[in-house]
């Protein structure tokens, strides 16, 4: 799937799984399991519990993404 067909979706980080798993809560008030983006990874972006994330979200399954931005 191209980036350009996935939905972006704002929340914070309401829960962390090891692994890199985290459980974002969006603005809209649902949940969706996410995993931190390669960019994330590679330059070491630490996120932690609380912070506000924008997530990539496929429009097949609303309840899986990927953060791929943490807002200061």
């Amino acid at each position: 799937m191209a980036s350009d067909d996935l939905i972006d979706i704002e929340g914070s980080i309401v829960d962390v799984y090891p692994g890199g798993s985290f459980l974002v809560k969006t603005d809209a008030g649902t949940e969706v399991q996410a995993h931190l983006a390669g960019k994330l990874r590679r330059f070491r972006i630490r996120v932690v519990l609380g912070d506000r994330v924008t997530v990539a979200v496929s429009p097949y399954d609303l309840t899986k993404g990927r953060i791929v931005f943490r807002h200061k």
